[in-house]
């Protein structure tokens, strides 16, 4: 049996170690994900995490809002968007108006400002049936990361590069991980949906 850190004529072989660490990269990715698009559901609060997945058609392309403006929120229910270019201002009032989120935006000349009004309970319940929905995407792509693992360790053992209490130890350490992620996600949820429920 070959000492598993020696690379073999086809390039470095894959141990034990990279399978757990790839299973890890990949479940710290799935979570991050998760977070990003949870922070662009709408809450009562003002945020411009909000505004993220609108895009604006610039010349032509479309192009997130946030790089064709300042945005701040000077108080808990309004976002301001300042443009580098004037001439955006209705372009971007636009993108917000025909976005999905349900914001009506106006502006001055100069300042696009977006009142966030308070969400109607059927409106919150709604979004909590979306972040569920975004939640358990997220929870079934852990899973199949564990399935990969799991294969690949199993397929570490097949090609006895392995041995049985190895791949056994690589599996509980694969299944300890998912489950620390799967946790990170429902509570990320738990976190997310208390947020939205507040009036």
């Amino acid at each position: 049996m070959k000492p598993s850190n020696q690379s073999s004529a086809g390039g470095a072989e894959l141990t034990i170690k990279d399978v757990e660490s790839n299973a890890r990269t990949r479940m710290e990715k799935s979570v991050e994900d998760l977070l990003h698009d949870m922070s662009t559901i709408r809450t009562g609060r003002a945020s411009i995490s909000l505004l993220d997945n609108v895009r604006v058609d610039y010349y032509g392309t479309p192009t997130p809002v946030n790089q064709l403006a300042t945005l701040h929120v000077p108080e808990a229910a309004l976002i301001t968007l300042q443009p580098w270019d004037v001439s955006q201002i209705g372009a971007i009032e636009k993108a917000i108006r025909s976005s999905d989120l349900g914001l009506n935006p106006s502006n001055d000349g100069k300042i696009v400002r977006v009142p966030i009004p308070a969400l109607t309970e059927e409106r919150r319940r709604q979004l909590v049936k979306h972040l569920h929905t975004m939640a358990e995407n997220h929870r079934v792509a852990l899973r199949n990361i564990r399935r990969d693992a799991n294969d690949a360790a199993k397929k570490l053992l097949k090609d006895k590069k392995i041995s049985e209490d190895e791949e056994r130890r690589a599996i509980d350490e694969i299944q300890k991980l998912t489950n620390a992620h799967i946790e990170k996600i429902d509570n990320a949820a738990k976190a997310k949906e208390k947020e939205m429920m507040e009036v």
